[in-house]
């Protein structure tokens, strides 16, 4: 019993993305290429001609489109026709008649994916002495129909396939001039101009103008292809090695082919170390690409053509089978043969990637130099033009594997300790040597910080465009994040280093916060001093029976903007005061720690005052009055005041950045770290 067949049904079961929606046209074009093998007319008289159809300039404009649309397609050939074996294999779903070239006899159901109706004119030949003509009709409604058949006068045969009625979600996707629909049809049927056997003349016609694919696989080959065989689990894989010129828009990329056709093809820029942007040799830049053709693959083609019935990785299914290859191991195989074949072209693109690295690292990130030796080669043979960021990106992750494999190790040797001592000295002197490569990378991380603190500092105090200065809480955050104290701040948010370094230890630190809102002072105020530290520390080289008294010190911070010139005598204008009241109003509070304990004698509590500002003339005014002493490079001013047991010192905007560049600049030569 037959079983009839659903066109309708079958269609719906048909899949063709909008990525492919010129495959049923070029399918087309490699239908016609058959016609002339079966002729055998392939490389002498062979020729075929694909025309775009587009609307007309008064359709166009009457439709209210921007430009004249591709409606469909003609394919003329002149090979052997549709005679009446091929007539019947044509009027036959899943037909068998050309399996032997990789046909599945479904490629008719792509064209009526993406067009409304199909119609064929085609004059072959009966017999030796007569010529027949057929006209077909083809679509989803009605399948296919002989609509003409009749003795031809004509002297040739030709065949005409028009694919008409173009659907809009295919024709949106299609790419639109014909220079982009002739370099399309020349990738998907570049493996005939490249296999021995040859290619006939196929030219694209758009009105009158035409591009013959001879010229253009002429223009975009840059040498000839290169082909090799290899086995992979005793199957056979043809290798077409081939460098176009740098000027085609095409990527570096690797092409899986079937039944002599482009079937799936993906990106291999980064896959293979240093094969990023375009290569060069002694004939100029090229874009390589890899051509791959086997049995294994005609096998498992999907009937569509758009994709193989191969899983992307390993699964269970390998493990009874033994013979079956996975995309990712079919990839890697292949990809081992293209990086032999591109090994003399890529040491440019390495040595450029190894520039950039190391440019990167001497100049904005020296954190990652001590760990570089510790990252894999091809992990460092990264693209020369990637940004900053994604550099950035690319090191840390590689930093945070080296931490992750050394805490690793760690384990394992403490784990697997054993009585063989050398082997064991052994493993932990390799543990030890990654261990001090990380805490190189920290320290040249908080040391490459201090660089950009400073060099963002001497920028904020400098006058800007406009004519005016940075605003003190812009400065305020440099140093401290306002509103914020230790407990909300992790250590490296903020840089008091920049007035002190003895700053950078305390036990209390708060930013721009009430009196009675701080836990160290029991004080009721709602003055905020910019910044307040607290110091607490037991003397730890005194030993005594007797517990030797906790010291404590208080540090105030007042800031102020740019260029200020506004200081006056009393709290609210002078600076100066402004410190040394919020000092004394810390002391008369019951001031504790942070975590409560008291500390005693809290009103002989050593302070410590600084004002951050510019040496304006009122300033100095203020200064003098409170008979401070100016430093010898005029840049400040400094002094003790009996009353208040404080240390004040007045600091220029200028002698912060100067004296913090100063201190770390042994530092900044070290790691080869520019000051600005």
């Amino acid at each position: 019993m037959s079983l009839q067949t659903n066109l309708l049904g079958r269609l719906r079961n048909t899949d063709l993305p909008k990525s492919h929606a010129l495959s049923p046209v070029f399918e087309t074009v490699v239908n016609s290429i058959h016609a002339l093998e079966e002729r055998g007319n392939l490389t002498t008289t062979g020729q075929i001609i694909l025309k775009i159809k587009r609307l007309e300039q008064r359709q166009f404009e009457e439709a209210g489109l921007s430009s004249t649309e591709i409606t469909g397609f003609s394919v003329e050939d002149n090979g052997i026709g549709f005679n009446n074996k091929n007539m019947q294999s044509f009027q036959t779903l899943d037909s068998d008649h050309k399996i032997d070239k990789g046909c599945r006899g479904v490629g008719r159901l792509l064209w009526l994916k993406a067009f409304g109706h199909i119609k064929i004119n085609s004059v072959f030949e009966e017999d030796q002495n007569s010529l027949k003509s057929r006209t077909i009709g083809f679509d989803a409604k009605n399948g296919v129909r002989l609509l003409q058949e009749n003795n031809s006068d004509n002297t040739e045969l030709k065949t005409f396939v028009e694919l008409q009625e173009f659907d809009k979600k295919y024709r949106e996707a299609a790419p639109k001039t014909i220079d982009s629909i002739a370099r399309a049809l020349l990738e998907h049927c570049l493996w005939y101009f490249v296999r021995p056997e040859g290619v006939p003349t196929i030219k694209v016609k758009d009105a009158n103008e035409v591009i013959d694919l001879n010229d253009l696989y002429n223009a975009y080959m840059h040498e000839s292809a290169y082909s090799e065989s290899i086995k992979i689990k005793n199957f056979d894989f043809d290798l077409i090695h081939i460098k176009f010129r740098a000027s085609s828009s095409k990527k570096h990329g690797l092409s899986l082919c079937a039944a002599s056709r482009l079937v799936k093809e993906e990106s291999i820029s980064g896959k293979i170390p240093g094969l990023h942007g375009k290569l060069s040799d002694e004939n100029g830049e090229f874009i390589y690409n890899c051509y791959v053709s086997s049995s294994y693959l005609d096998d498992r083609v999907r009937p569509e053509r758009t994709s193989f019935n191969l899983s992307e990785d390993f699964n269970i299914d390998d493990i009874f089978s033994g013979s079956e290859i996975n995309l990712k191991e079919l990839r890697h195989q292949i990809l081992e043969r293209s990086k032999l074949y591109l090994a003399d072209f890529l040491h440019e693109n390495l040595q450029a990637a190894i520039n950039r690295i190391d440019q990167f690292v001497s100049e904005k990130a020296p954190r990652y130099r001590p760990i570089i030796s510790h990252i894999c080669e091809n992990d460092l043979a990264i693209d020369p033009n990637i940004s900053d960021k994604d550099l950035e990106i690319h090191l840390h992750k590689h930093l945070a594997e080296v931490e992750r494999n050394m805490l690793e190790q760690g384990h394992q040797i403490m784990a697997n300790f054993d009585n063989d001592f050398d082997d064991y000295e052994e493993k932990l002197n390799q543990y030890l040597k990654i261990a001090e490569d990380l805490k190189k990378s920290d320290l040249a991380n908080y040391v490459s910080h201090r660089r950009v603190i400073i060099d963002l500092l001497e920028k904020s105090i400098q006058r800007t465009e406009t004519g005016k200065y940075a605003r003190e809480d812009l400065i305020h955050g440099l140093i401290m994040p306002m509103r914020k104290d230790s407990n909300d701040v992790l250590m490296d948010k903020y840089n008091l280093w920049l007035v002190d370094e003895r700053l950078a230890f305390h036990n209390y630190l708060a930013s721009d916060k009430t009196l009675n809102a701080m836990p160290i002072t029991g004080a009721n105020s709602t003055k905020e001093p910019d910044i307040c530290a607290l110091n607490v520390c037991d003397n730890p080289i005194l030993v005594s029976e007797k517990p030797s008294l906790p010291l404590a010190s208080i540090t105030v911070i007042e800031i102020k903007r740019p260029m200020r010139n506004d200081a006056k005598p009393g709290e609210e204008k002078d600076p100066i005061e402004q410190s040394l009241g919020y000092l004394n109003k810390i002391r008369k509070g019951q001031v504790t720690t942070a975590n409560g304990r008291p500390i005693p004698n809290s009103e002989d509590i050593p302070g410590y005052c600084y004002v951050i500002c510019d040496l304006t003339q009122t300033m100095v005014d203020r200064c003098e009055f409170h008979n401070l002493t100016i430093t010898s490079d005029h840049m400040g001013y400094f002094g003790y005041h009996k009353n208040y047991k404080a240390y004040i010192e007045v600091i220029s905007f200028d002698k912060l950045v100067n004296a913090a560049k100063e201190r770390n600049r042994a530092f900044f030569d070290k790691l080869g770290l520019p000051t600005n």
